[in-house]
């Protein structure tokens, strides 16, 4: 394989706020899970790690807050985000992961300087309601209807191993097919204690499987990446993932749990003869 890796990084600018009850979600303040929370990061550190993620070969750098959607508050904060990382990163492709969102709202985030949204549809249309109680997916497949309306960067995936069947995964990739996504993150559920659900039962080859799987079923999406839950998924396999079709990780920590350090993740790449992306395509 020969193909260059496109490499994200996350920033959580506001945590562990949200109302809603995703079952898979550390960040709700129904489960209290012990997490750090705070409304909103100070923008001379979200600077630092933007430099610190370009730095490290990362393209994509993602502002993410913890909310069900955007409200004009939040609209606010992440436009000023997005303008103070660009003064000192503007080699960064910005995205925002902010929830639900209008139309108008995503042409808000573009003006600002964002190019791509990412808003995960999760799991299955049947099976979410198993998962989530406080709002239905159809809010998340119209916010993504909403982004390629808005001519943004569309990204969007979901999460195994909540407890959805085979049928759900199909069903799931399906969905995600029919949007025309640029990027697809797939995450693999990584349990807190704190949480209803039950821990990922998946092993590792069922990981590499549903990475062909989503290769296979959105066969022209240009990234597909492989994001939480890797490190705990893959373990010591993690460089199979991409002979199994990913080709995009998310480098550093993710939004509650930690990452595995950044240069560990370069020598990976290198000792597979892999490029990191110096552009975006």
């Amino acid at each position: 394989m020969n193909e260059e890796i496109f490499l994200c990084s996350i920033c959580n600018i506001n945590s562990g706020t949200c109302l809603e009850d995703c079952k898979f979600c550390s960040q709700s303040v129904r489960y209290k899970a012990d997490i750090q929370r705070y409304k909103q990061k100070d923008i001379k550190l979200i600077q630092k790690e933007a430099i610190n993620a370009r730095d490290n070969g990362a393209l994509g750098f993602c502002l993410v807050t913890a909310d069900k959607g955007l409200n004009a508050k939040t609209l606010e904060f992440v436009c000023s985000v997005a303008k103070a990382v660009q003064e000192v990163a503007p080699s960064l492709r910005l995205i925002a992961c902010n929830g639900t969102a209008t139309l108008e709202q995503l042409l808000v985030l573009k003006d600002a300087g964002v190019k791509a949204y990412n808003h995960n549809l999760e799991t299955s249309e049947d099976f979410y309601s198993q998962i989530c109680t406080t709002h239905p997916w159809s809010e998340r497949y119209e916010t993504c209807q909403n982004v390629n309306k808005a001519g943004m960067v569309l990204i969007t995936g979901g999460i195994f191993g909540l407890g959805e069947t085979p049928e759900d995964r199909i069903s799931m990739l399906e969905s995600l097919n029919s949007l025309n996504p640029t990027s697809v993150p797939i995450n693999f559920y990584h349990h807190n204690e704190a949480l209803d659900l039950t821990p990922n039962s998946l092993t590792v080859e069922e990981g590499l499987e549903l990475i062909k799987l989503t290769r296979k079923t959105i066969p022209n999406a240009e990234r597909i990446m492989v994001a939480g839950g890797r490190e705990l998924m893959f373990g010591e396999r993690q460089n199979e993932i991409f002979e199994a079709g990913a080709n995009s990780i998310v480098i550093g920590n993710y939004l509650t749990t930690s990452g595995r350090a950044m240069n560990k993740d370069l020598d990976m790449l290198k000792f597979l003869n892999l490029e990191v992306a110096s552009k975006v395509k």
